[in-house]
C-alpha cells in the first residue's frame, strides 16, 4: 500500500533520507546545469511534467516516433492555468534552442513538427525517479528503486501519472510561505536543497539549525544567481522569520528556522507521496 503525505511527514527517517535526496538533486543538477536552470522554478518545473506527461501519452496512443505536437503542451498548460501560452510557448522554444528537446525526425517541411525529448532529458527523468523511489525505500525497507531499475520503461507509465498528481496538488501548487517565496525564483529550488544540505546534523526539534553557508555572494556566484536577487530573496525570508544569521549578516553563518525546514519536510512528503501512488498503480496494474 503506498504511503501518505501524513505518513511520510510523520517518519522518524524523513530527515536523513530528505537530506540524502537533497544532495543526490544537487549532483543531478552539477552534472548538468543547463538543464537544471531551466527547470529551476515551480512554473517550469510544472510546464515540464505537463509537457512530458503529454508526450509519453500521445506515444502510447500513435506509437513510438510520433512526438507530442507543442499545440497540445500549450493547451496542458493552459488548462491547468501553470502559465500563458506565450509563456509555455518561449519555453518549449527555449528547451529545442539548448537541445533538451528536439524535433521528431522525418517531419522536415511539415508546418507543425512534432517534438520529443532528447536522450538526456529522459536519462535525466529516469534518474529523478529512481533517487525518490530510494528515498521512498528508505521510510519503509522497500524495493521500488530496485523495482524500477528491472523495469526502466515503467517510466512512461509513471511519470504521467505522477504529473497529474501534481498538477491536481493544491499543496503543490500553492506551497506554504517560505517554499512558495523560493520555488518561484529562479534556482529556488536548488538554493532549498542546498540549505538544507548545509544544515548541520544534531538535534532537530531545535528553533534554529545553523549552515555551512557563510557568503551570499558565494552561494549567489554558485546558484548563477545575482548577489542582488538572492540577497532580497533571504531578506524576504529572514523577514519572516524562516532563515538569519548567527552573527553579523553576511559575514556569519546561515541560520535556518524548524518552522522553514517544516514547510520543506511537508512539500517533500506530499510530492513523495504523489510518486508512490503512481509506483503502486504503475506496478500493481502491470504485473
Amino acid at each position: 500500500m503506498a504511503l501518505n503525505a501524513d505518513d511520510i511527514f510523520l517518519n522518524p527517517a524523513l530527515e536523513a533520507r530528505v537530506r540524502g535526496q537533497a544532495w543526490a538533486l544537487l549532483l543531478l543538477n552539477a552534472a548538468d546545469p543547463r538543464m537544471g536552470s531551466l527547470f529551476a522554478t515551480q512554473q517550469r518545473w510544472l510546464m515540464a511534467h505537463a509537457a512530458v506527461a503529454q508526450f509519453f501519452r500521445d506515444v502510447a496512443v500513435a506509437g513510438a516516433g510520433a512526438g507530442v505536437l507543442t499545440a497540445r503542451v500549450l493547451d496542458l498548460v493552459e488548462h491547468h492555468q501553470i502559465a500563458s501560452r506565450n509563456t509555455a510557448a518561449a519555453f518549449i522554444k527555449e528547451m529545442l534552442k539548448y537541445g533538451i528537446v528536439r524535433h521528431v525526425a522525418g517531419n522536415e517541411g511539415k508546418r507543425h513538427r512534432p517534438v520529443e525529448p532528447a536522450p538526456a532529458a529522459l536519462e535525466s527523468l529516469y534518474q529523478w525517479h529512481l533517487l525518490h523511489l530510494a528515498t521512498l525505500d528508505g521510510l519503509d525497507g522497500g524495493g521500488r528503486s530496485a523495482t524500477l531499475a528491472a523495469r526502466p520503461e515503467a517510466v512512461r507509465r509513471m511519470q504521467p501519472m505522477i504529473a497529474d498528481g501534481l498538477l491536481g496538488s493544491h499543496m503543490v501548487r500553492e506551497p506554504e510561505p517560505t517554499f512558495k517565496l523560493f520555488t518561484w525564483v529562479n534556482e529556488g529550488g536548488v538554493l532549498m536543497d542546498r540549505l538544507i544540505v548545509g544544515c548541520e546534523e544534531g538535534d532537530a526539534s531545535v528553533d534554529r539549525i545553523a549552515t555551512d553557508v557563510t557568503s551570499v555572494s558565494a552561494l549567489a556566484q554558485r546558484l548563477k544567481l545575482s548577489r542582488t536577487q538572492l540577497g532580497r530573496k533571504l531578506a524576504e525570508a529572514e523577514s519572516m522569520g524562516s532563515l538569519g544569521w548567527v552573527g553579523a549578516r553576511g559575514k556569519s553563518r546561515l541560520w535556518v528556522s524548524k518552522g522553514f525546514r517544516r514547510e520543506y519536510h511537508k512539500a517533500q512528503a506530499v510530492k513523495l507521496a504523489i510518486i508512490d501512488a503512481a509506483f503502486e498503480a504503475c506496478f500493481t496494474t502491470h504485473r
